[in-house]
């Protein structure tokens, strides 16, 4: 997502909505729930250290069927404020004695994800030191000199010692103007490189969740080893950059950052959690499971502190959103507890068809847009027809409201069996044509696919 013209803290609740607006069709009380929230985290930032401790985020319940637009509300709203987020189903953990995952390596997945990102903006930061690192070796590769300090095969008598030195800083120099405009980037050198520690698993009486701190402490252990190959100058100096970024970089600084930004301004997602709703008065059988996750969701969403190998994570202050469609269970059928830590619940609306033209029209990653963008690599121009982008809302809708309502994802579905042709058989075409997509070309196209979908209704 391109970052907003203004700094996120400057962002009001309706230009968040707006940057929103750019990737997401409708849901407007989505949207402005999440910009809410948003905006407390920085609002609340700005007070006092004694106060700030006690406000907690309002976390959100977002209710609508599958592609209505949920998810990416959610990971939108955390790639605008640059904030660590997780995305995790809810029915893939299940109480503590039961097959799955526990509900704590949500909370382990969101430290990993907060020191990945910090650690990715640190390399950047320090990339442009790497690579003058980077070239100095490569230099010392290309034109080697003797432990002496004489340059190899140079063929100076060995009392030249200072016009040698002045030659080989002048070929040094024409070598690195060579090598900054790629003329080397084909030749082949040999490069040291470490070699992966093989990972060590341990396992605990619950299996691998939680003993990630000893399996690192044990790989830590292993001595590390670094083994000669062969490379082009163009991998060796990605190699050698990467290598000397991390030196370059301070680990424990990242880490400490990382989960300040896990803890202040984290985002989970937690997903289905209508699969995970006892349905009725019936407590037996896999109801007894589903309470048994929703309390232990319970302190994690309550705010606990997570032990990570990074350190410890308090999940006071991360902002929780869950979302389930509750076709089979209602948002009241969650324990009360849990209920009452989700006060924001949004209804989220079906998708219609005039929502479906402007999803084709207007989203920076519109569907149109990006078989654009790939048929351009292949020199191919594509344009659709306003009547045929129509249409083809048209089909998505009806085909949804006939089979099953999958929402925005149905356009995949349509947009893949309209341009199947083209996409196959593009590369054999020369020269390569211009593909205008009207209203009659998609109904051809599109009859196969209306045509399954009646007979899908006689098929056992």
């Amino acid at each position: 997502m391109a970052q907003p013209t203004a700094p996120v803290q400057d962002l009001t609740p309706s230009q968040i909505v707006a940057e929103l607006d750019k990737y997401i069709v409708g849901q407007q009380e989505a949207k402005k729930a999440v910009a809410i929230a948003l905006r407390n985290r920085i609002r609340r930032l700005r007070v006092a250290p004694e106060m700030r401790r006690e406000i907690v985020p309002n976390n959100i319940l977002l209710i609508g069927a599958t592609g209505v637009g949920k998810t990416e509300s959610a990971r939108r709203l955390a790639e605008l404020a640059d904030a660590p987020f997780v995305k995790v189903e809810a029915s893939k953990f299940t109480e503590v004695g039961y097959v799955g995952r526990d509900v704590e390596s949500m909370v382990r997945d969101l430290a990993e994800q907060a020191v990945a990102r910090v650690r990715a903006q640190r390399m950047t930061q320090v990339r442009e030191a790497a690579a003058q690192r980077a070239e100095d070796e490569l230099l010392d590769l290309l034109l080697p000199r003797t432990p002496g300090g004489k340059p190899l095969g140079s063929g100076f008598s060995l009392g030249a010692s200072g016009a040698d030195d002045e030659q080989y800083t002048r070929t040094r120099e024409k070598f690195r103007e060579m090598l900054r405009r790629g003329e080397l980037n084909g030749r082949e050198v040999e490069i040291e490189v470490n070699v992966p520690t093989p990972n060590v698993q341990v396992m605990g009486p619950g299996g691998m969740e939680g003993m990630d701190g000893l399996q690192d402490m044990l790989q830590n252990m292993m001595p590390k080893r670094r083994k000669k190959r062969k490379a082009t100058v163009a991998e060796a100096k990605e190699l050698l950059i990467e290598e000397e970024a991390q030196k370059l970089i301070d680990m424990d600084a990242v880490q400490r950052e990382a989960l300040d930004k896990a803890q202040q301004s984290g985002i989970i997602f937690i997903d289905e959690i209508d699969k995970v709703a006892s349905r009725g008065a019936n407590q037996g059988g896999p109801d007894v499971s589903r309470q048994g996750v929703q309390r232990d969701l319970l302190p994690i969403v309550e705010g606990s502190t997570v032990n990570t190998k990074y350190g410890p994570v308090k999940t006071d202050h991360v902002l929780f959103i869950a979302a389930g469609a509750f076709h089979m269970a209602k948002p009241s059928d969650l324990i009360p507890e849990l209920q009452g830590r989700f006060p924001i619940r949004v209804e989220l609306q079906p998708l219609t068809e005039v929502d479906f033209v402007k999803i084709l029209k207007h989203p920076r990653n519109a569907l149109t847009k990006q078989y654009q963008a790939l048929l351009e690599t292949e020199g191919v121009q594509l344009t659709f027809s306003d009547d045929a982008l129509d249409e083809i809302a048209r089909t998505a809708f009806q085909v949804n409201q006939e089979v099953e309502n999958i929402g925005a994802r149905r356009l995949h579905t349509v947009m893949s069996n309209l341009l199947d042709f083209i996409l196959f058989t593009v590369p054999d075409l020369d020269p390569t044509p211009h593909f205008a997509i009207d209203a009659d070309f998609v109904r051809t196209k599109l009859a196969r696919l209306v045509k399954q979908r009646e007979l899908s209704e006689y098929i056992l």
